[in-house]
Protein backbone atom coordinates (compact mmCIF):
# COMPACT_ATOMS: atom_id res chain seq x y z
CA UNK A 1 0.00 0.00 0.00
CA UNK A 2 1.39 3.39 -0.94
CA UNK A 3 0.99 6.59 0.98
CA UNK A 4 -0.69 9.51 -0.72
CA UNK A 5 -0.09 13.00 0.49
CA UNK A 6 -3.32 14.82 1.40
CA UNK A 7 -3.85 18.20 -0.21
CA UNK A 8 -6.67 20.19 1.46
CA UNK A 9 -6.64 22.75 -1.36
CA UNK A 10 -7.74 20.06 -3.81
CA UNK A 11 -10.98 19.57 -1.88
CA UNK A 12 -11.60 23.31 -1.71
CA UNK A 13 -11.06 23.62 -5.47
CA UNK A 14 -13.51 20.78 -6.08
CA UNK A 15 -16.10 22.44 -3.87
CA UNK A 16 -15.53 25.77 -5.66
CA UNK A 17 -16.10 24.15 -9.07
CA UNK A 18 -19.31 22.48 -7.85
CA UNK A 19 -20.68 25.75 -6.46
CA UNK A 20 -19.86 27.62 -9.67
CA UNK A 21 -21.63 24.96 -11.72
CA UNK A 22 -24.67 25.12 -9.42
CA UNK A 23 -24.99 28.91 -9.76
CA UNK A 24 -24.44 28.74 -13.52
CA UNK A 25 -27.25 26.21 -13.87
CA UNK A 26 -29.53 28.23 -11.62
CA UNK A 27 -28.99 31.51 -13.46
CA UNK A 28 -29.69 29.98 -16.87
CA UNK A 29 -32.67 27.85 -15.88
CA UNK A 30 -36.34 28.45 -15.33
CA UNK A 31 -35.74 28.15 -11.59
CA UNK A 32 -34.44 31.72 -11.51
CA UNK A 33 -37.57 32.99 -13.24
CA UNK A 34 -39.76 31.05 -10.84
CA UNK A 35 -37.87 32.44 -7.83
CA UNK A 36 -38.44 35.99 -9.06
CA UNK A 37 -42.20 35.39 -9.26
CA UNK A 38 -42.59 34.12 -5.71
CA UNK A 39 -45.26 35.89 -3.70
CA UNK A 40 -43.73 38.32 -1.28
CA UNK A 41 -45.57 38.89 1.96
CA UNK A 42 -45.07 41.99 4.05
CA UNK A 43 -43.37 41.54 7.42
CA UNK A 44 -45.70 42.01 10.37
CA UNK A 45 -45.39 42.79 14.05
CA UNK A 46 -48.18 42.09 16.52
CA UNK A 47 -48.60 43.36 20.08
CA UNK A 48 -51.37 42.42 22.47
CA UNK A 49 -52.49 44.64 25.36
CA UNK A 50 -55.38 44.23 27.77
CA UNK A 51 -57.63 46.44 25.62
CA UNK A 52 -56.53 45.83 22.02
CA UNK A 53 -54.28 44.11 19.54
CA UNK A 54 -51.90 46.34 17.61
CA UNK A 55 -50.71 45.15 14.23
CA UNK A 56 -47.96 46.79 12.21
CA UNK A 57 -47.25 45.80 8.58
CA UNK A 58 -44.44 47.01 6.35
CA UNK A 59 -45.86 47.79 2.89
CA UNK A 60 -43.58 50.41 1.28
CA UNK A 61 -44.21 51.77 -2.18
CA UNK A 62 -47.95 51.14 -2.12
CA UNK A 63 -50.62 53.82 -2.01
CA UNK A 64 -53.17 53.52 0.78
CA UNK A 65 -55.97 53.31 -1.82
CA UNK A 66 -54.34 50.19 -3.30
CA UNK A 67 -54.53 48.26 -0.01
CA UNK A 68 -57.50 45.96 0.68
CA UNK A 69 -57.86 45.28 4.41
CA UNK A 70 -60.50 42.87 5.67
CA UNK A 71 -60.96 42.12 9.35
CA UNK A 72 -63.00 39.30 10.87
CA UNK A 73 -63.33 38.46 14.57
CA UNK A 74 -60.16 36.35 14.55
CA UNK A 75 -58.13 37.19 11.40
CA UNK A 76 -56.81 40.16 9.44
CA UNK A 77 -56.32 39.91 5.67
CA UNK A 78 -54.21 42.47 3.81
CA UNK A 79 -54.00 42.44 0.00
CA UNK A 80 -52.19 44.81 -2.29
CA UNK A 81 -50.22 45.23 -5.45
CA UNK A 82 -46.78 46.73 -5.84
CA UNK A 83 -46.19 48.91 -8.85
CA UNK A 84 -42.85 50.65 -8.74
CA UNK A 85 -40.66 51.93 -11.52
CA UNK A 86 -37.32 53.70 -11.32
CA UNK A 87 -35.86 55.47 -14.34
CA UNK A 88 -32.43 57.11 -14.53
CA UNK A 89 -30.57 58.72 -17.39
CA UNK A 90 -26.82 59.07 -17.23
CA UNK A 91 -24.37 59.85 -20.07
CA UNK A 92 -27.04 59.16 -22.69
CA UNK A 93 -27.89 55.76 -21.20
CA UNK A 94 -31.38 55.17 -19.83
CA UNK A 95 -31.83 52.58 -17.11
CA UNK A 96 -35.28 51.44 -16.04
CA UNK A 97 -36.10 49.04 -13.22
CA UNK A 98 -39.59 47.98 -12.27
CA UNK A 99 -41.17 45.71 -9.70
CA UNK A 100 -44.75 44.53 -9.97
CA UNK A 101 -46.52 41.93 -7.95
CA UNK A 102 -49.53 41.14 -5.85
CA UNK A 103 -49.39 39.96 -2.29
CA UNK A 104 -51.79 38.76 0.35
CA UNK A 105 -51.21 38.04 4.00
CA UNK A 106 -53.74 36.55 6.40
CA UNK A 107 -52.79 36.92 10.05
CA UNK A 108 -54.58 34.92 12.76
CA UNK A 109 -55.27 36.95 15.88
CA UNK A 110 -54.62 35.69 19.42
CA UNK A 111 -58.01 36.91 20.67
CA UNK A 112 -61.47 37.81 19.32
CA UNK A 113 -61.86 41.46 18.38
CA UNK A 114 -64.61 43.97 17.68
CA UNK A 115 -64.14 44.16 13.94
CA UNK A 116 -66.53 47.13 13.67
CA UNK A 117 -64.22 49.44 15.69
CA UNK A 118 -60.89 48.88 13.93
CA UNK A 119 -58.76 51.95 13.27
CA UNK A 120 -56.01 52.16 10.63
CA UNK A 121 -53.17 54.57 9.97
CA UNK A 122 -50.79 54.45 7.00
CA UNK A 123 -47.64 56.55 7.04
CA UNK A 124 -44.19 56.17 5.44
CA UNK A 125 -44.97 52.67 4.16
CA UNK A 126 -46.04 51.34 7.57
CA UNK A 127 -49.64 50.27 8.15
CA UNK A 128 -50.78 50.46 11.79
CA UNK A 129 -54.00 48.69 12.78
CA UNK A 130 -55.57 48.97 16.22
CA UNK A 131 -57.99 46.11 16.81
CA UNK A 132 -60.02 46.52 20.04
CA UNK A 133 -60.76 43.27 21.84
CA UNK A 134 -64.29 41.97 22.19
CA UNK A 135 -65.81 42.48 25.64
CA UNK A 136 -65.71 38.75 26.40
CA UNK A 137 -61.94 38.69 25.69
CA UNK A 138 -60.97 41.57 27.97
CA UNK A 139 -59.53 40.57 31.29
CA UNK A 140 -62.22 41.22 33.84
CA UNK A 141 -61.33 41.57 37.51
CA UNK A 142 -63.91 40.19 39.90
CA UNK A 143 -63.78 40.57 43.69
CA UNK A 144 -64.14 37.28 45.48
CA UNK A 145 -65.70 37.29 48.93
CA UNK A 146 -64.40 34.76 51.41
CA UNK A 147 -66.82 33.31 53.92
CA UNK A 148 -65.54 32.48 57.35
CA UNK A 149 -66.82 29.23 58.69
Amino acid sequence: MSLVRWNPWQEINTLNRQMNRLFDELSTSDLWDAAQKLVRVPPAEIEETAEAIRLKLEVPGIDAKDLDIQVSENTVSVKGERKSEARTEENGVTRTEFHYGQFQRVIPLPARIQNTNVSADYKDGILHLTLPKAEAEKAKVVKVNIEQG
